[in-house]
């Protein structure tokens, strides 16, 4: 195991976790953006399978927030706005007239403080944070902390803690753009996606949570047996279609399998799997990718990424029977999402 730290300039660092088995995991204080994760595929050939930019200069200006720690809300508040105890909070409206990822200057922009950890079989850093009463319109000090650990078991695991001292919404997540097949010229249509999932949030034209929790059996959004991504990209049901041809949706964890989430590029013979304890995840296949990016290993353009972003839901601040986000100063919270990474 062994870590590695690099200067990137007179304030960002660059962080390289590889485990005894070469695979590496790379991500900047900034953020704490994931900037490369290189694994092998079945001939051994080692690649990056997440989406980044080429220079680091462009994370600043990021519209997509690749590989990023998204907080201290992550996904769409409705009109930008929520209710704590009778009292009305207004954030900044940065998609639309909602509020996403926590506003423009949330912990995708952040430097983060760093305390690095080691042993036998592990390697990881924490990354911490303090959010003041009032940043970005959100009420309470809170201490945040994501710790990314890589093991000899080809494992990333991120683990998530906060308090508050006043009540806040807190769900955090991490916002990686996976593309198992190693090529930012190949498009995720092909990965085949299985989700321990029977259930997920009906969208709005605005792309928000109507509060309607909708039975995928024997839909596009029924990937419990596995299917393909690109089912619901072609030819796909209005839910589909109204985010762009595609994914961008909150599925509800059943909780009922060994692995919340599988996916397999079946011509590199990668896949990827993801425990977490988390209710449930936003899929995301990137149909909003904006296009000409450079890219490392290439440009950008729409479904060159799919990300799993593990979370509770922001449509609890407005529709009951939802996974809650609301942290209280008595309360720690504390959520673990774990990717594994082998071939087959």
């Amino acid at each position: 195991m062994d870590i590695t730290i690099r200067t990137v300039n007179d304030r960002w660092k660059l962080f390289t976790l590889t485990n005894d088995n070469g695979m590496e995991v790379q991500f900047l204080n900034y953020g704490g953006i994931i900037t490369k994760i290189l694994v092998p595929d079945k001939n051994q050939n080692k690649k990056n399978i997440v989406l980044g930019y080429a220079d680091y200069k462009d994370y600043e200006s990021d519209p997509n927030f690749l590989g990023a720690v998204i907080g201290p809300v992550a996904g769409r508040i409705k009109e930008a706005e929520f209710t704590l105890k009778n009292k009305n909070f207004g954030l900044e409206q940065n998609d639309g007239n909602h509020h996403l990822h926590g506003g423009s200057n949330a912990f995708h922009r952040v430097i983060w403080e760093t305390e690095t950890i080691k042993t036998d079989d592990k390697a990881g850093v924490t990354l911490s944070y303090v959010r003041k009463d009032g940043e970005n319109g959100y009420p309470g000090n809170a201490t945040v902390a994501v710790t990314y650990t890589l093991t000899n078991k080809n494992q990333l695991m991120i683990d998530y803690e906060a308090t508050t001292d006043e009540t806040t919404p807190i769900t955090l997540t991490n916002h990686s753009y996976f593309n198992l097949t190693g090529d930012t010229n190949n498009t995720v249509h092909t990965h085949q996606l299985m989700v321990d999932s029977h259930q997920f949030l009906e969208l709005n034209s605005g792309l928000i949570p109507t509060g309607k929790i909708i039975d995928a059996t024997d839909s596009l959004f029924d990937f419990r047996e596995g299917r393909e991504l690109k089912n619901g990209m072609v030819a796909g049901s209005e839910q589909n279609k109204i985010v762009g041809n595609g994914y961008d949706h909150y599925f509800l964890f059943d909780h009922t399998k060994e692995k919340n989430v599988i996916v397999r590029d079946k011509n590199s013979g990668r896949v990827l799997t993801i425990e977490t304890d988390q209710p449930g995840m936003v899929l995301y296949t990137g149909q909003n990718i904006v296009k000409g990016l450079e890219l490392d290993g290439g440009s950008s353009k729409k479904y060159s990424g799919v990300c799993f972003e593990t979370q509770s839901s922001p449509a609890s601040l407005h529709h009951e029977g939802l996974p809650m986000i609301i942290l209280n100063p008595s309360e720690i919270y504390k959520k673990q999402t774990t990717f594994s990474f082998y071939v087959e």
